[in-house]
């Protein structure tokens, strides 16, 4: 009978939490398809001649600001109220870089940045999404990183 009523509480966890995560991922936006017109909100060029390196910040109306660079995303994102007024970061529901080794739009929150290496983007000196910290260290001995930051442990002093 406890087995019962352990194996029965078992699945109400796993169908609750089927359920939460759908909940969670809903509020995801995914990637969009840049546009020849779409301009860098903060340096104004057009971000779809550089495709290897867009990032993307995504509201939750569906909205959308595309970037020719993670650096620029950043200068954006700390400064979002001088860049679009109307906007707070509790609008943002999803925010994506491209990762440096696959290519590939990949979550801002899940790739590490390098810092201060010799590859530079659009915009000269880049923060450079790097996938895993396996590849990151990689990056940096290849290419002269000097540090490598998740996204919560960027500042605006990162950005020079």
């Amino acid at each position: 009978m406890i087995r019962n009523i352990l194996e029965r509480a078992g699945i109400v966890v796993l169908i609750s939490s089927f359920f939460l995560s759908a909940l969670v991922s809903a509020d995801e936006k995914k990637p969009v398809e840049v546009k020849k017109r779409d301009k860098c909100p903060v340096c104004g060029m057009f971000v779809a001649r550089y495709p290897d390196w867009i990032a993307q910040v995504i509201f939750n109306d569906g909205t959308y600001d595309v970037f020719d660079g993670p650096k620029d995303m950043f200068k954006y994102y700390f400064n979002l109220k001088e860049y679009n007024p109307s906007r707070n970061p509790a609008d943002i529901a999803s925010i994506y870089v491209t990762e440096y080794y696959s290519a590939k739009l990949t979550d801002a929150h899940k790739v590490l940045f390098v810092l201060g290496s010799d590859v530079y983007g659009p915009m000269g000196k880049e923060l450079v999404p790097v996938g895993t910290p396996e590849r990151a260290k990689e990056f940096m001995r290849d290419h002269k990183g000097r540090s490598m930051l998740k996204f919560e442990e960027v500042k605006p002093g990162d950005l020079r």
